[in-house]
């Protein structure tokens, strides 16, 4: 276990995640920020990358569980990510489409920024978020972030402007 928060824990993700993965990155509303669903052989990608992730930066996207009933809605957690000329640390979260409206990803996000800060020591933590996606930009303000700046990430072919949130740590009052 990573984190708890009220209503879910965030644990490292499993190839037994499969299944669930597979729910949330081959459905083409979830993912229209990606431009479309994945196949299958990029959901095993997604996974291998972040298993990668957990190994060599000792953190990524974890799998986020609904504590009432075990069941693995979505996946949130932290990537290092080039935004705005830098590489820096941001957190991601993409959930199960049937669990969306639910504060959910308010809730494991600010887990996840509380985390970074007090377990990891970051003094900013970053959303990248495609200019379309007013849903993913609610979640971050939210979490207390603004807009930083903008920039354009080439995503499987195809030029997609992003917004750049971010937080900074809280001073000690």
């Amino acid at each position: 276990m990573i984190l708890r928060t009220p209503r879910l824990d965030l644990r490292e993700m499993t190839e037994e995640d499969l299944p669930a993965l597979r729910a949330i990155l081959q459905d083409p509303v979830t993912m229209t920020a990606y431009e479309g669903a994945f196949d299958e052989d990029m959901v095993r990608t997604w996974l291998q990358r972040t298993l990668d992730r957990y190994r060599d930066d000792g953190y990524a996207l974890w799998a986020v569980v609904l504590r009432e009933t075990g069941e693995m809605i979505g996946q949130c957690g932290l990537t290092v990510q080039h935004i705005l000329d830098e590489d820096v640390l941001e957190v991601g979260y993409l959930f199960n489409r049937a669990h969306w409206h639910r504060g959910y990803a308010t809730e494991a996000a600010a887990g996840v920024r509380d985390h970074a800060f007090e377990s990891l020591g970051a003094d900013r933590v970053y959303a990248q978020i495609r200019d379309t996606n007013i849903t993913s930009m609610n979640v971050a303000i939210r979490l207390g972030m603004t807009v930083r700046g903008r920039f354009v990430k080439n995503y499987r072919g195809i030029d997609m402007p992003h917004l750049a949130f971010a937080v900074d740590r809280p001073s000690a009052v």
